[in-house]
């Protein structure tokens, strides 16, 4: 079916590519460059000047589009995201500190490289995606010293913004209806990100989510617009798989945990998540796996109407599960506020009351 799409948008609809840049990240011997090619009409009001051999002007083509494009988003709403006709197998090229480097899409369009030797110092960085024949993109980089021990990983859904998750009907109007403007923030959580990262000099923040990468441009808008620090979001595909319907949101985030895990050993982390779903398990299974890189968990506690949202009842679901050691401290807390004294006595090695 995206054969036959991709086939009749370009051949009869005169259709073109255009790439998205998602937050990539990486340490000093690797980079991982995240992205999207897609299919979309010529626009009469984007700027049509041919890409020009001058660095400083196709850096300035790529803003204008990249402008244009965010303020169209704005007047959407979220389900046109999801409507999209990705370039399957297309070449790309992604250019980092004056070196490219050949790619090609996935069949969902998505490029996933990572580079060694990229010659980039810590920090933010912005790298080039060029499909052939298309319309390029900036994707910003993270790097991580490898100086740093200590990191965040924190889910979205329920933990930074309120969004009802995964209740079907309630999930499906919260992403697909309702504006980026209209979602609730949890009380506290940007604060206590802002001020653990402060504490520990060059410590990244990842964002692990089970959401579907269509939201990345509204997520990071979100984010930015509530004082969140900045950092590369895990997302995944949305949409069916050889196996399914759906894809696994809790096998993507185990899977990220331990990738993760391998490519920063030397980095302590703490992860929070609420207890409206699989949060407590899956990372009390990845603590007791890889209790020698995580400091704490740190859950946020639903209040009752929100698990009810959550899961058809008051109460967290976690009380249902088996009893288990935790091989790592766990502090709760209904919002942000609650939970910080709690991480920081735990990371100082204090008693937590």
């Amino acid at each position: 079916m995206n054969r036959r799409l991709t086939g009749v948008l370009r051949d009869q609809w005169g259709w073109t590519c255009r790439a998205i840049g998602y937050p990539g990240y990486g340490g000093e011997t690797f980079l991982r460059v995240l992205g999207r090619v897609l299919l979309s009409r010529q626009d009469t009001d984007e700027p049509q000047t041919p890409p020009n051999q001058d660095p400083a002007a196709l850096d300035e083509r790529i803003d204008a589009n990249a402008t244009l494009r965010e303020r169209a988003e704005e007047r959407l709403r979220g389900w046109r995201a999801f409507m999209t006709a990705q370039a399957m197998d297309h070449p790309v090229v992604v250019s980092i500190n004056g070196t490219d480097y050949e790619t090609t899409t996935d069949r969902s369009g998505y490029i996933d490289l990572t580079i060694t030797d990229h010659g980039l110092e810590p920090g933010w960085h912005s790298v080039t995606i060029s499909p052939r024949d298309g319309r390029p993109a900036k994707a910003k980089v993270r790097i991580i010293s490898g100086s740093v021990r200590f990191g965040l990983v924190s889910d979205i859904d329920d933990t930074v913004l309120i969004t009802s998750l995964p209740r079907p009907l309630i999930a499906a109007w919260n992403t697909f209806m309702r504006h980026e403007q209209a979602r609730h923030i949890v009380p506290g959580m940007a604060p206590m990100y802002r001020e653990l990262l402060a504490e520990h000099e060059g410590a990244p923040i990842f964002y692990l989510s089970t959401g579907a990468w269509n939201t990345c441009g509204t997520l990071t808008r979100f984010l930015k617009r509530h004082g969140y620090p900045s950092g590369p979001l895990l997302l995944t595909d949305w949409g069916p798989t050889n196996y399914g319907w759906f894809r696994s949101g809790q096998d993507h985030k185990r899977t990220t945990l331990h990738r993760l895990a391998r490519e920063f050993p030397h980095i302590h982390w703490v992860l929070v998540g609420d207890d409206g779903q699989h949060d407590p398990k899956i990372y009390g299974d990845f603590a007791r796996d890889r209790a020698d890189v995580v400091r704490a968990i740190a859950i946020r506690e639903l209040t009752p109407t929100e698990q009810v949202l959550s899961h058809g009842i008051p109460v967290s679901n976690e009380g249902f599960l088996p009893k288990v050691h935790r091989p790592v401290p766990v502090v709760r807390a209904p919002d942000g506020y609650g939970l910080l004294p709690k991480v920081r006595a735990v990371l100082r090695g204090q008693e937590v009351l």
